[in-house]
Protein backbone atom coordinates (compact mmCIF):
# COMPACT_ATOMS: atom_id res chain seq x y z
CA UNK A 1 0.00 0.00 0.00
CA UNK A 2 2.85 2.40 0.83
CA UNK A 3 4.40 1.70 -2.57
CA UNK A 4 1.19 2.68 -4.29
CA UNK A 5 1.01 5.89 -2.31
CA UNK A 6 4.63 6.67 -3.15
CA UNK A 7 3.99 6.01 -6.81
CA UNK A 8 1.02 8.35 -6.75
CA UNK A 9 3.01 11.04 -4.94
CA UNK A 10 5.97 10.75 -7.29
CA UNK A 11 4.11 11.74 -10.44
CA UNK A 12 1.03 13.56 -11.60
CA UNK A 13 -1.57 10.87 -12.23
CA UNK A 14 -4.36 11.08 -14.73
CA UNK A 15 -7.86 10.90 -13.22
CA UNK A 16 -8.26 7.26 -14.32
CA UNK A 17 -4.86 6.28 -12.90
CA UNK A 18 -5.65 8.06 -9.63
CA UNK A 19 -8.92 6.13 -9.36
CA UNK A 20 -7.10 2.83 -9.91
CA UNK A 21 -4.54 3.66 -7.25
CA UNK A 22 -7.21 4.72 -4.76
CA UNK A 23 -9.29 1.61 -5.43
CA UNK A 24 -6.30 -0.68 -4.92
CA UNK A 25 -5.35 1.05 -1.66
CA UNK A 26 -8.90 0.62 -0.36
CA UNK A 27 -9.03 -3.04 -1.39
CA UNK A 28 -5.71 -3.77 0.28
CA UNK A 29 -6.96 -2.18 3.47
CA UNK A 30 -10.15 -4.23 3.37
CA UNK A 31 -8.06 -7.35 2.89
CA UNK A 32 -5.62 -6.65 5.72
CA UNK A 33 -7.98 -4.98 8.21
CA UNK A 34 -11.26 -6.73 7.46
CA UNK A 35 -14.58 -4.92 6.96
CA UNK A 36 -14.39 -1.14 7.33
CA UNK A 37 -16.79 1.77 7.24
CA UNK A 38 -16.49 4.58 4.71
CA UNK A 39 -15.33 6.80 7.55
CA UNK A 40 -12.58 4.36 8.50
CA UNK A 41 -11.49 4.13 4.87
CA UNK A 42 -11.34 7.92 4.77
CA UNK A 43 -9.16 8.02 7.86
CA UNK A 44 -6.84 5.18 6.82
CA UNK A 45 -6.34 6.28 3.20
CA UNK A 46 -6.17 10.03 3.79
CA UNK A 47 -8.59 10.51 0.91
CA UNK A 48 -11.50 12.93 1.01
CA UNK A 49 -14.99 11.75 1.88
CA UNK A 50 -16.34 12.37 -1.64
CA UNK A 51 -13.42 10.42 -3.14
CA UNK A 52 -14.04 7.48 -0.79
CA UNK A 53 -17.77 7.60 -1.55
CA UNK A 54 -16.98 7.40 -5.28
CA UNK A 55 -14.59 4.48 -4.91
CA UNK A 56 -17.05 2.59 -2.71
CA UNK A 57 -19.69 3.00 -5.42
CA UNK A 58 -17.25 1.81 -8.12
CA UNK A 59 -16.12 -1.23 -6.15
CA UNK A 60 -19.68 -2.19 -5.32
CA UNK A 61 -20.70 -1.88 -8.97
CA UNK A 62 -17.77 -4.13 -9.93
CA UNK A 63 -18.94 -6.74 -7.43
CA UNK A 64 -15.69 -6.54 -5.48
CA UNK A 65 -17.11 -5.22 -2.20
CA UNK A 66 -20.49 -5.34 -0.50
CA UNK A 67 -22.18 -4.24 2.69
CA UNK A 68 -21.46 -6.96 5.24
CA UNK A 69 -22.90 -5.39 8.38
CA UNK A 70 -23.01 -2.26 10.47
CA UNK A 71 -20.57 -0.70 12.88
CA UNK A 72 -21.28 -1.29 16.53
CA UNK A 73 -20.36 2.21 17.68
CA UNK A 74 -23.06 4.08 19.54
CA UNK A 75 -23.93 7.23 17.66
CA UNK A 76 -26.94 9.30 16.72
CA UNK A 77 -28.77 8.09 13.67
CA UNK A 78 -28.21 4.80 11.90
CA UNK A 79 -24.98 2.86 12.36
CA UNK A 80 -22.43 3.19 9.59
CA UNK A 81 -22.33 0.47 6.95
CA UNK A 82 -19.42 -1.96 7.01
CA UNK A 83 -17.91 -2.84 3.63
CA UNK A 84 -15.99 -6.03 2.96
CA UNK A 85 -14.43 -7.79 -0.01
CA UNK A 86 -16.76 -10.26 -1.76
CA UNK A 87 -14.53 -13.28 -1.23
CA UNK A 88 -16.47 -15.59 -3.54
CA UNK A 89 -16.31 -13.06 -6.38
CA UNK A 90 -13.58 -15.31 -7.80
CA UNK A 91 -11.74 -18.50 -6.96
CA UNK A 92 -8.13 -19.49 -7.47
CA UNK A 93 -6.14 -22.71 -7.45
CA UNK A 94 -2.84 -23.80 -5.95
CA UNK A 95 -1.19 -27.11 -6.88
CA UNK A 96 1.69 -28.93 -5.21
CA UNK A 97 3.28 -31.47 -7.55
CA UNK A 98 5.30 -34.30 -6.04
CA UNK A 99 7.01 -37.22 -7.71
CA UNK A 100 4.10 -39.56 -6.94
CA UNK A 101 1.17 -37.32 -6.01
CA UNK A 102 -0.55 -34.01 -6.59
CA UNK A 103 -2.44 -31.85 -4.11
CA UNK A 104 -4.98 -29.28 -5.29
CA UNK A 105 -6.38 -26.45 -3.18
CA UNK A 106 -9.20 -24.13 -4.28
CA UNK A 107 -9.39 -20.83 -2.41
CA UNK A 108 -11.52 -17.71 -2.50
CA UNK A 109 -10.36 -14.21 -3.37
CA UNK A 110 -8.98 -13.71 0.14
CA UNK A 111 -6.89 -16.88 -0.10
CA UNK A 112 -9.07 -18.93 2.23
CA UNK A 113 -9.03 -22.58 1.16
CA UNK A 114 -12.51 -23.84 0.33
CA UNK A 115 -11.72 -27.35 -0.92
CA UNK A 116 -8.72 -29.62 -1.28
CA UNK A 117 -7.90 -32.92 -2.95
CA UNK A 118 -4.80 -35.14 -2.95
CA UNK A 119 -4.40 -38.02 -5.39
CA UNK A 120 -1.57 -40.51 -5.87
CA UNK A 121 0.25 -40.86 -9.16
CA UNK A 122 1.53 -44.36 -9.89
CA UNK A 123 5.28 -44.62 -10.53
CA UNK A 124 4.57 -46.41 -13.82
CA UNK A 125 1.64 -44.24 -14.92
CA UNK A 126 2.19 -42.78 -18.39
CA UNK A 127 2.06 -38.96 -18.55
CA UNK A 128 -1.40 -38.97 -20.11
CA UNK A 129 -2.91 -41.01 -17.29
CA UNK A 130 -1.15 -38.93 -14.64
CA UNK A 131 -2.44 -35.71 -16.19
CA UNK A 132 -5.99 -37.08 -16.37
CA UNK A 133 -5.82 -38.07 -12.69
CA UNK A 134 -4.60 -34.62 -11.68
CA UNK A 135 -7.23 -32.80 -13.75
CA UNK A 136 -9.96 -34.97 -12.26
CA UNK A 137 -8.76 -33.97 -8.79
CA UNK A 138 -8.84 -30.32 -9.83
CA UNK A 139 -12.39 -30.61 -11.15
CA UNK A 140 -13.50 -32.39 -7.98
CA UNK A 141 -12.01 -29.65 -5.81
CA UNK A 142 -13.63 -26.91 -7.91
CA UNK A 143 -17.00 -28.67 -7.65
CA UNK A 144 -16.62 -29.08 -3.89
CA UNK A 145 -15.87 -25.36 -3.56
CA UNK A 146 -18.80 -24.39 -5.78
CA UNK A 147 -16.36 -22.63 -8.07
CA UNK A 148 -16.38 -22.13 -11.81
CA UNK A 149 -13.41 -21.12 -13.89
CA UNK A 150 -10.50 -20.19 -11.63
CA UNK A 151 -9.21 -16.65 -11.81
CA UNK A 152 -5.60 -17.80 -11.47
CA UNK A 153 -3.62 -21.03 -11.01
CA UNK A 154 -0.22 -21.39 -9.34
CA UNK A 155 1.80 -24.60 -9.56
CA UNK A 156 4.68 -25.55 -7.28
CA UNK A 157 7.04 -28.22 -8.58
CA UNK A 158 10.64 -29.38 -8.18
CA UNK A 159 13.28 -28.40 -10.70
CA UNK A 160 14.34 -25.25 -12.50
CA UNK A 161 11.76 -22.80 -13.81
CA UNK A 162 13.11 -20.43 -16.44
CA UNK A 163 12.15 -16.91 -15.29
CA UNK A 164 12.14 -15.66 -18.89
CA UNK A 165 9.65 -18.21 -20.21
CA UNK A 166 7.90 -19.45 -17.07
CA UNK A 167 8.55 -23.02 -18.21
CA UNK A 168 10.58 -25.88 -16.85
CA UNK A 169 14.26 -25.81 -17.64
CA UNK A 170 16.69 -28.70 -17.22
CA UNK A 171 13.88 -31.24 -17.04
CA UNK A 172 16.04 -34.37 -16.95
CA UNK A 173 15.27 -35.02 -13.29
CA UNK A 174 11.56 -34.17 -13.09
CA UNK A 175 8.65 -36.48 -13.93
CA UNK A 176 7.43 -36.03 -17.52
CA UNK A 177 3.85 -35.62 -16.33
CA UNK A 178 4.69 -32.39 -14.48
CA UNK A 179 5.37 -30.47 -17.71
CA UNK A 180 2.45 -32.21 -19.41
CA UNK A 181 0.08 -31.15 -16.63
CA UNK A 182 1.19 -27.52 -16.78
CA UNK A 183 0.59 -27.56 -20.53
CA UNK A 184 -2.85 -29.11 -20.08
CA UNK A 185 -3.78 -26.44 -17.52
CA UNK A 186 -2.72 -23.70 -19.93
CA UNK A 187 -4.74 -25.28 -22.74
CA UNK A 188 -7.96 -25.62 -20.79
CA UNK A 189 -8.23 -22.15 -19.24
CA UNK A 190 -7.69 -18.52 -20.13
CA UNK A 191 -6.61 -17.82 -16.55
CA UNK A 192 -2.92 -17.23 -15.89
CA UNK A 193 -1.05 -20.42 -14.96
CA UNK A 194 2.01 -19.56 -12.88
CA UNK A 195 4.76 -22.18 -12.54
CA UNK A 196 7.19 -21.75 -9.65
CA UNK A 197 9.91 -23.80 -8.00
CA UNK A 198 8.50 -25.39 -4.86
CA UNK A 199 11.17 -24.04 -2.51
CA UNK A 200 10.49 -20.51 -3.73
CA UNK A 201 6.82 -20.98 -2.87
CA UNK A 202 7.74 -22.28 0.57
CA UNK A 203 9.79 -19.10 1.07
CA UNK A 204 6.76 -17.03 0.09
CA UNK A 205 4.73 -18.85 2.75
CA UNK A 206 7.40 -18.22 5.41
CA UNK A 207 7.64 -14.56 4.35
CA UNK A 208 3.90 -13.92 4.54
CA UNK A 209 2.75 -16.19 7.36
CA UNK A 210 5.77 -17.91 8.90
CA UNK A 211 9.17 -17.38 10.43
CA UNK A 212 10.26 -14.47 8.20
CA UNK A 213 7.31 -12.08 8.43
CA UNK A 214 9.60 -9.42 9.92
CA UNK A 215 12.39 -9.84 7.36
CA UNK A 216 12.76 -8.22 3.94
CA UNK A 217 15.96 -10.19 3.31
CA UNK A 218 16.41 -13.84 4.21
CA UNK A 219 17.27 -17.26 2.82
CA UNK A 220 15.10 -20.33 3.23
CA UNK A 221 17.26 -23.46 3.39
CA UNK A 222 15.08 -26.43 2.46
CA UNK A 223 16.13 -29.68 4.11
CA UNK A 224 14.01 -32.61 3.01
CA UNK A 225 14.70 -35.67 0.88
CA UNK A 226 17.00 -33.33 -1.02
CA UNK A 227 18.31 -29.84 -0.37
CA UNK A 228 17.44 -26.48 -1.87
CA UNK A 229 17.28 -22.82 -1.03
CA UNK A 230 15.21 -19.75 -1.84
CA UNK A 231 16.62 -16.24 -1.73
CA UNK A 232 14.55 -13.18 -0.81
CA UNK A 233 16.41 -9.85 -1.05
CA UNK A 234 14.78 -6.52 -0.23
CA UNK A 235 11.39 -8.19 -0.17
CA UNK A 236 11.73 -9.77 -3.62
CA UNK A 237 12.26 -13.40 -4.54
CA UNK A 238 15.45 -13.76 -6.61
CA UNK A 239 15.45 -16.56 -9.18
CA UNK A 240 18.68 -16.02 -11.08
CA UNK A 241 19.36 -15.92 -14.83
CA UNK A 242 18.16 -19.49 -15.43
CA UNK A 243 15.99 -20.01 -12.36
CA UNK A 244 18.80 -21.82 -10.59
CA UNK A 245 19.29 -19.57 -7.59
CA UNK A 246 19.28 -21.82 -4.54
CA UNK A 247 20.43 -25.10 -6.13
CA UNK A 248 22.55 -25.56 -3.05
CA UNK A 249 22.72 -29.33 -3.40
CA UNK A 250 25.46 -28.74 -5.99
CA UNK A 251 27.54 -26.62 -3.62
CA UNK A 252 31.04 -28.11 -3.19
CA UNK A 253 31.73 -28.48 0.53
CA UNK A 254 34.35 -30.23 2.65
CA UNK A 255 33.51 -33.63 4.09
CA UNK A 256 32.23 -35.37 0.95
CA UNK A 257 33.90 -38.07 -1.12
CA UNK A 258 34.15 -36.03 -4.29
CA UNK A 259 32.69 -33.16 -6.25
CA UNK A 260 29.25 -32.72 -7.80
CA UNK A 261 28.86 -32.80 -11.56
CA UNK A 262 26.58 -30.99 -13.97
CA UNK A 263 24.45 -34.13 -14.08
CA UNK A 264 24.07 -34.77 -10.35
CA UNK A 265 24.77 -33.26 -6.96
CA UNK A 266 26.33 -36.31 -5.31
CA UNK A 267 29.54 -35.02 -3.78
CA UNK A 268 28.00 -31.61 -3.05
CA UNK A 269 26.09 -30.30 -0.04
CA UNK A 270 23.35 -32.79 -0.89
CA UNK A 271 25.72 -35.60 0.15
CA UNK A 272 26.01 -34.09 3.62
CA UNK A 273 22.47 -32.91 4.29
CA UNK A 274 20.16 -34.98 2.07
CA UNK A 275 17.86 -37.56 3.63
CA UNK A 276 20.07 -40.58 2.95
CA UNK A 277 23.12 -38.82 4.37
CA UNK A 278 21.22 -37.79 7.51
CA UNK A 279 20.02 -41.34 8.11
CA UNK A 280 23.56 -42.66 7.67
CA UNK A 281 24.83 -40.08 10.17
CA UNK A 282 22.10 -41.09 12.62
CA UNK A 283 23.00 -44.76 12.26
CA UNK A 284 26.62 -43.92 13.04
CA UNK A 285 25.36 -42.41 16.30
CA UNK A 286 23.25 -45.44 17.11
CA UNK A 287 19.93 -43.86 16.20
CA UNK A 288 17.25 -45.45 14.05
CA UNK A 289 14.21 -43.88 12.36
CA UNK A 290 10.95 -44.06 14.24
CA UNK A 291 7.40 -44.04 12.88
CA UNK A 292 6.25 -40.93 11.01
CA UNK A 293 4.48 -38.27 13.00
CA UNK A 294 0.71 -38.82 13.24
CA UNK A 295 -0.99 -37.19 10.29
CA UNK A 296 2.29 -35.98 8.83
CA UNK A 297 2.63 -35.70 5.09
CA UNK A 298 6.02 -35.92 3.44
CA UNK A 299 7.50 -32.70 2.20
CA UNK A 300 8.21 -31.97 -1.43
CA UNK A 301 11.31 -33.48 -2.98
CA UNK A 302 13.37 -30.32 -3.25
CA UNK A 303 16.65 -30.16 -5.11
CA UNK A 304 17.89 -31.45 -8.41
CA UNK A 305 18.87 -34.94 -7.35
CA UNK A 306 16.38 -36.26 -4.83
CA UNK A 307 16.20 -39.55 -2.97
CA UNK A 308 12.61 -40.58 -3.60
CA UNK A 309 13.15 -43.85 -1.73
CA UNK A 310 15.40 -42.46 1.01
CA UNK A 311 14.90 -43.58 4.63
CA UNK A 312 12.68 -41.35 6.77
CA UNK A 313 15.22 -38.80 7.98
CA UNK A 314 12.46 -36.64 9.42
CA UNK A 315 11.53 -39.27 12.00
CA UNK A 316 15.10 -39.84 13.18
CA UNK A 317 15.66 -36.10 13.65
CA UNK A 318 12.38 -35.80 15.51
CA UNK A 319 13.34 -38.76 17.70
CA UNK A 320 16.74 -37.19 18.44
CA UNK A 321 15.11 -33.93 19.54
CA UNK A 322 12.78 -35.86 21.85
CA UNK A 323 15.52 -38.10 23.27
CA UNK A 324 16.16 -35.92 26.33
CA UNK A 325 19.87 -35.56 25.62
CA UNK A 326 20.35 -38.94 23.97
CA UNK A 327 20.38 -37.40 20.50
CA UNK A 328 22.56 -34.39 21.26
CA UNK A 329 25.73 -35.74 19.64
CA UNK A 330 23.85 -36.54 16.43
CA UNK A 331 22.11 -33.15 16.35
CA UNK A 332 25.43 -31.38 16.88
CA UNK A 333 27.04 -33.32 14.04
CA UNK A 334 24.09 -32.63 11.75
CA UNK A 335 24.12 -28.94 12.67
CA UNK A 336 27.82 -28.74 11.83
CA UNK A 337 27.09 -30.12 8.37
CA UNK A 338 24.19 -27.76 7.77
CA UNK A 339 26.30 -24.82 8.93
CA UNK A 340 28.74 -25.44 6.06
CA UNK A 341 26.03 -24.76 3.53
CA UNK A 342 24.65 -21.82 5.50
CA UNK A 343 28.11 -20.24 5.80
CA UNK A 344 28.62 -20.42 2.05
CA UNK A 345 25.27 -18.73 1.43
CA UNK A 346 26.05 -16.04 3.98
CA UNK A 347 29.50 -15.34 2.53
CA UNK A 348 27.90 -14.47 -0.82
CA UNK A 349 24.56 -12.91 0.19
CA UNK A 350 24.88 -11.81 3.84
CA UNK A 351 21.10 -12.25 4.34
CA UNK A 352 21.19 -11.74 8.11
CA UNK A 353 18.59 -14.49 8.56
CA UNK A 354 18.38 -18.11 7.44
CA UNK A 355 15.19 -20.12 7.93
CA UNK A 356 15.48 -23.91 8.13
CA UNK A 357 12.52 -25.38 6.27
CA UNK A 358 11.49 -28.72 4.84
CA UNK A 359 10.86 -31.87 6.82
CA UNK A 360 14.25 -31.76 8.55
CA UNK A 361 14.01 -28.10 9.48
CA UNK A 362 10.50 -28.64 10.80
CA UNK A 363 11.32 -31.73 12.84
CA UNK A 364 14.58 -30.24 14.16
CA UNK A 365 12.83 -27.07 15.26
CA UNK A 366 14.57 -24.64 17.57
CA UNK A 367 16.87 -27.38 18.91
CA UNK A 368 18.49 -27.81 15.50
CA UNK A 369 18.35 -24.11 14.53
CA UNK A 370 20.14 -23.09 17.74
CA UNK A 371 22.91 -25.60 17.10
CA UNK A 372 23.33 -24.48 13.49
CA UNK A 373 23.60 -20.87 14.67
CA UNK A 374 26.33 -21.86 17.13
CA UNK A 375 28.42 -23.65 14.51
CA UNK A 376 27.84 -20.83 12.04
CA UNK A 377 29.12 -18.22 14.50
CA UNK A 378 32.40 -20.12 14.74
CA UNK A 379 33.07 -20.26 10.98
CA UNK A 380 31.48 -17.05 9.67
CA UNK A 381 32.18 -13.45 10.75
CA UNK A 382 28.72 -12.35 9.56
CA UNK A 383 25.99 -11.98 12.15
CA UNK A 384 23.23 -14.32 10.98
CA UNK A 385 20.09 -15.38 12.80
CA UNK A 386 19.04 -18.99 12.21
CA UNK A 387 15.35 -19.75 12.66
CA UNK A 388 13.23 -22.85 12.38
CA UNK A 389 10.50 -22.66 9.77
CA UNK A 390 6.99 -22.42 11.18
CA UNK A 391 4.64 -22.90 8.22
CA UNK A 392 4.93 -26.68 8.45
CA UNK A 393 4.70 -29.52 5.98
CA UNK A 394 2.23 -27.75 3.70
CA UNK A 395 4.47 -24.80 2.94
CA UNK A 396 4.59 -25.42 -0.82
CA UNK A 397 0.81 -25.64 -1.18
CA UNK A 398 0.36 -22.63 1.07
CA UNK A 399 2.81 -20.66 -1.05
CA UNK A 400 1.02 -21.72 -4.24
CA UNK A 401 -2.30 -20.44 -2.87
CA UNK A 402 -0.64 -17.15 -1.92
CA UNK A 403 0.88 -16.77 -5.39
CA UNK A 404 -2.45 -17.51 -7.05
CA UNK A 405 -4.21 -15.07 -4.72
CA UNK A 406 -1.77 -12.34 -5.68
CA UNK A 407 -2.31 -13.03 -9.39
CA UNK A 408 -6.10 -13.03 -9.06
CA UNK A 409 -6.15 -9.82 -7.06
CA UNK A 410 -3.73 -8.12 -9.45
CA UNK A 411 -6.17 -8.83 -12.26
CA UNK A 412 -9.41 -8.04 -10.48
CA UNK A 413 -8.16 -5.12 -8.40
CA UNK A 414 -6.83 -3.37 -11.53
CA UNK A 415 -3.45 -2.14 -10.26
CA UNK A 416 -2.04 1.03 -11.70
CA UNK A 417 0.60 0.55 -14.39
Amino acid sequence: MHALRAAAAGRTASPSTARLINDRIALQLLQSEGPLTAGQLTSLTGLSRPTVADLVDRLQAAGLIAVVGESGARRRGPNAKLYGIVADRAHLVGLDLRAHSVTVAVADLLGRVCAERTVPIGPDDPPGRAVATALAALDAALDAAGAGRPQAIAVGAPGLVDPATGRFGGTDWIPAWHAALVGALQDRTAAPVLLENEVNLAALAEQRDGAATDRDTFVLLWLGHGTGAAVVLDGRLRRGASGGTGEIGFLPVPGTDGLPTAGGCDGGFHSLAGSAAICALAAAHGLRPGPPAPGAAPDADAGADTDADAPPAESVVRAAVAADGGGDAFLDALAARIALGVAAVCAVLDPGCVVLGGEIGRSGGDALATRVAGHLARISPLATEVRAGTVGGRAVLHGAVLAATDAAQNELFAPAR
